[in-house]
């Protein structure tokens, strides 16, 4: 009885067997038939209508060298990655075509030498022992999605395969099959595979990778390296031998390769930059391959920083950094989390474009406003007194007065009253107007006036606007066009935040600000900040190329009790710029009108700086300049310079630096040479006024 079933078991498969090998002889049949009718068969051929060959492929985020820094799946949630023939190892090309399909350079599409062979196989076997569809035909069935189990299904794949031939070269037909060969899973093409089941990309491939991926497509689920890695294995390894058998891999190189662990896992996709990707991609959602200007080293370098820094911060401790090229504007590394994930630090929220306070970050614009207007030189000497602005007092950090301090010891203890008294001498508004100028985009809580808190943080700024600031201080007091796109941003004009000499001067400053313990590294300019409450801590420095910011706190704006920039972000912000270049880039030397002399040596308006209040008790109103008028536009090189109001004697400045002394309220300044200056006038109780003009 058993013995019986198993024979109608055998008799049933012999059927289907038979059934197969009628099918392929009625084929051939068919096609000998077409082939009579020459004019008949080309006019069929050629009303073939093709399936449209475009397919929806991944969108990509691309480092500034070509490297996937991100990319997407496609709407059904697959992977599809597009590849180029150029950008695939010639010897996997060389083994697909040996091993699915040599006559494939020769044959129109279909090899009827092959097609012959299989069917005679069929008919003295009785069973399909080998197949003759080649790469054109595989192709074909991708771009149609359909079976060819029905005699009708192989039909249309033979003439859409031919029409194929007609219409597109071998390597473009080459090119649709590594797009569209399936890897199992959700993997679609060559690069999407190679990226999942080796980790990189197609470009260079070892034998037994290139083997490997000459398998898979074959039957793509069951070899599946992650499923079924002993099937892939075996796979692979008679992929190799018959290369050896046909000559196109030596024998040592094979017994190598045969040696050669096979994947058994799936690869995660590249992931750097999440944060920049995802806003890249929302910005133009249409566009399928985003570049930048991000370098791939140095963003999985600063990545890996990031999450050292959290480390031991409690779980709710975050970091942010960005790195640009203050010369170009160009962003090299942006880090918006230590994570991108959504853990209880909040990793998917960007915090290089959170609205933070700055704390004491600001400090060095305000005084480069004060050096720029002629208000003071940082040899000046301010007083570190208690003060009173309207009912705002504002404390130092630590509690202590100082009393009289040069404005360069103030800058580099950042202290809190020589701050804001700078910035009550020139008004909140010239901050913000110079915030803006640097391409910031300050945010002021309840969208009211800004006061003199702003000097310590009463504003909301991101991290990106802060390296857009310190990177204008770097780039000699111009804007830069801080950017993520290889293009410049479209409308950019750069402005000038302050004069050149003004730059330099902060730089010098922040330069000899103390380090962190433990921290050697000499020519940065920097500064911290810490928000009120403890929430935010900052760091920002810059050389004489790079400005590198980092931010750390808690994404949701509580308090880290204990954090302090100059402890927490300091070491992070060094570490960073170590990581960035293995030399520090030196800051640049004084420009030629800067002003360096020793306190007693200032003009005596410079040697101390007196608030507006102070200056105009007993006094007149300040000097005005009567000529040349703000804006005005002057011919010759020599100007005869009026000032009206004040109080003698008067201290001229052109470009920050002093070139006439007088009591007279008219005075023949030096010659100044072409193009725009500006100038300053300071009388004897300290008040000023300045004029931009242009001399033809």
């Amino acid at each position: 009885m058993r013995r019986r079933r198993g024979q109608e078991r055998a008799g049933g498969g012999s059927g289907r067997q038979g059934a197969g090998a009628r099918l392929l002889l009625a084929l051939a049949l068919l096609l000998w038939a077409g082939a009579a009718a020459r004019d008949r068969l080309d006019a069929w051929i050629d009303a073939t209508v093709l399936p449209p060959l475009a397919i929806a492929q991944s969108v990509e985020v691309l480092a500034r060298d070509g490297t996937l820094l991100r990319a997407y799946t496609v709407a059904d949630g697959r992977w599809r990655l597009a590849v180029t023939l150029d950008a695939v190892d010639p010897r996997y090309v060389d083994m697909l075509i040996r091993y699915e399909d040599r006559r494939f350079r020769d044959h129109g599409g279909v090899d009827w030498i092959a097609m012959a062979r299989a069917l005679w196989q069929a008919a003295t076997s009785g069973r399909v022992v080998s197949g003759g569809s080649t790469l054109t035909m595989q192709v074909a069935r991708l771009i149609e999605d359909t079976g060819t189990g029905t005699w009708e299904g192989k039909l249309r794949q033979i003439r859409v395969a031919l029409a194929l031939e007609r219409r597109y070269s071998k390597d473009e037909i080459l090119t649709i099959y590594l797009n569209r060969a399936p890897f199992g899973g959700n993997i679609e093409g060559l690069r999407a595979a190679a990226l999942a089941w080796l980790g990189r990309p197609p470009l260079r491939l070892t034998p037994a990778e290139a083997a490997l991926l000459v398998a898979i497509p074959q039957a793509p689920e069951s070899r599946r390296p992650d499923r079924h890695p002993e099937a892939a294995h075996v796979a692979r390894d008679r992929v190799l031998m018959r290369m050896v058998r046909d000559g196109i891999l030596p024998e040592d190189e094979a017994a190598a390769a045969l040696g050669e662990r096979s994947p058994e896992g799936r690869r995660d996709f590249p992931m750097l930059a999440p944060h920049l990707a995802d806003r890249l991609r929302a910005a133009a959602p249409l566009v399928p391959l985003h570049l930048t200007t991000i370098d791939a080293a140095l963003q999985a370098r600063i990545e890996d920083l990031a999450r050292n820094a959290v480390a031991g911060g409690g779980e709710r401790m975050q970091a942010a950094i960005l790195v640009a090229d203050h010369t170009t504007g160009e962003i090299l590394a942006s880090v918006g989390s230590s994570s991108y994930e959504a853990d209880r630090r909040q990793g998917f929220v960007d915090m290089t474009e959170a609205l933070r306070s700055p704390g004491s970050t600001l400090k060095p614009l305000i005084y480069g406003l004060a050096f720029d207007r002629g208000l003071a030189h940082p040899e000046t000497l301010i007083a570190d007194l208690p003060v009173d602005f309207a009912g705002y007092r504002p404390q130092n950090f630590d509690g202590i007065f100082r009393g009289d301090v040069r404005l360069r010891e103030a800058l580099q203890l950042s202290l809190n009253i020589p701050a804001v008294s700078l910035l009550e001498a020139m008004g909140p508004g010239q901050l913000m107007a110079a915030l803006r100028r640097a391409g910031a985009r300050p945010a002021i809580p309840g969208g009211g006036a800004p006061g003199l808190a702003v000097a310590l943080g009463g504003l909301g700024l991101t991290l990106a606007d802060l390296v857009r600031v310190f990177g204008a201080l770097g780039h000699g007091g111009v804007a830069v066009d801080l950017r993520a796109t290889p293009d410049p941003t479209p409308g950019f004009v750069p402005q000038r935040v302050l004069a050149e000499t003004a730059a330099w001067q902060v730089g010098d400053i922040l330069r000899d600000v103390p380090r962190p313990a433990g921290v050697a590294q000499a020519g940065i300019a920097w500064k911290t900040g810490t928000s009120y409450g403890h929430r935010d801590a900052w760091a920002v420095g810059y050389d004489g190329r790079h400005v590198v910011a980092v931010w750390m706190g808690r994404a949701d704006g509580t308090p880290v009790p204990g954090a302090f920039g100059g402890e927490l972000a300091a070491p992070v912000m060094f570490a960073a710029f170590a990581r960035t270049a293995a030399q520090v880039t030196p800051l640049p030397p004084p420009p030629p009108a800067t002003l360096i002399v020793a306190a007693d040596r200032l003009p005596p308006p410079l040697r101390r700086f007196q608030t507006p209040g102070q200056a105009a008790a007993g006094s007149s109103a300040g000097p005005a300049i009567a000529f040349p008028p703000d804006g005005s536009v002057v011919e010759g090189t020599r100007i005869i310079a009026r000032v009206r109001d004040g109080v003698p004697p008067f201290t001229w400045l052109a470009n920050g630096r002093p070139v006439a002394h007088s009591r007279d309220r008219e005075v023949a300044l030096p010659d100044l040479g072409r193009g725009f200056s500006s100038l300053t006038v300071i009388d004897s109780t300290g008040q000023s006024a300045r004029a931009e003009v242009e001399l033809r």
